[in-house]
C-alpha cells in the first residue's frame, strides 16, 4: 500500500438505477478502491451480488475492486470472480475450513488476497494464516446489512491484529468495515486500521458522494 490510508466506497449503499455515474463520482472524489459486498443469504441473513456486478463494475472503472465474500464454500466461486475482474478477494475465517489452499488460489488468480473474521470470532483464529495475505478486513458490525452501528468494542481486536502482523508480515494494512463514518473513523485510524470501507456515510450523504468522501477523509 502505498498511500498513508485508502477509502473504498461500498456500494451496498448505492443507488443501482445510477450505478455507474456513482460510481464515477465517487473516483473523481478520490476513492481508492471500490468495494463489493457478496452475501448468499446463508452465512449472512441478506442476498447480494454475483459476479455480473463485479463485471458491471469493472467495465465502469479502473479502481481495484475490493470483494468481499460473505458467502459458503467461498473457493467454488473464486475463479468465477477473478475472471470478472475483481481485484481483491477477502474470504471469511468462519467459511474456510482449508484456508491454506484458499488464499494460494487467490494468488493464484492474480488477485490480493484478504482474510476476515466476524466480530464474535477470536483474532486468534487468523493468526496461522497472516503470512499468505495482503490485508486483514476487521467488521466493525455484525456482517449482511447496510447502515447498521459502528462497534466500537472491536478496537481492542483491531490492536490486536496489528501486533500479530507486526510480528508476522508488518506491511500488511488492515481494513475496517461497518458504520465507518466521520465520527468513527479517527477511533478506527487510530487503533491501527489503514482501508476505510463506507457506504451510508458516501452514498447517502445529504451534499453528495463528494462531500461524503472528503467528509471521511477530513477526520483522519
Amino acid at each position: 500500500m502505498n498511500k498513508e490510508y485508502l477509502i473504498s466506497p461500498s456500494i451496498l449503499s448505492a443507488d443501482f438505477t445510477q450505478l455507474g455515474d456513482q460510481l464515477k463520482r465517487a473516483e473523481d472524489a478520490g476513492a481508492d478502491w471500490i468495494h463489493i459486498d457478496v452475501m448468499d443469504g446463508q452465512f449472512v441473513p441478506n442476498i447480494s451480488m454475483g459476479p455480473v456486478i463485479v463485471e458491471a463494475c469493472r467495465r465502469i472503472t479502473d479502481l481495484p475492486l475490493d470483494v468481499h465474500l460473505m458467502i459458503i464454500d467461498p473457493e467454488k466461486y473464486l475463479e468465477d470472480f477473478a475472471d470478472a475482474g475483481a481485484s481483491n478477494l477477502t474470504v471469511h475465517i468462519e467459511t474456510c475450513p482449508r484456508m491454506d489452499q484458499t488464499l494460494d488460489k487467490i494468488r493464484e488468480l492474480g488477485c490480493k488476497s484478504g482474510i476476515t473474521l466476524k466480530p464474535a470470532t477470536s483474532a486468534e483464529k487468523i493468526k496461522p494464516y497472516l503470512e499468505k495475505v495482503d490485508f486483514v478486513l476487521v467488521m466493525t458490525v455484525n456482517p449482511g446489512f447496510s447502515g447498521q452501528s459502528f462497534m466500537p468494542e472491536m478496537m481492542p481486536k483491531i490492536r490486536d491484529i496489528r501486533m500479530m502482523l507486526d510480528e508476522i508480515n508488518p506491511e500488511v494494512p488492515i481494513e475496517v468495515d461497518g458504520g465507518i463514518s466521520p465520527s468513527t473513523i479517527g477511533q478506527a485510524y487510530e487503533n491501527g486500521a489503514r482501508i476505510f470501507v463506507s457506504g451510508s456515510a458516501i452514498f447517502d450523504h445529504p451534499d453528495g458522494i463528494k462531500t461524503g468522501i472528503k467528509s471521511l477523509k477530513d477526520k483522519i
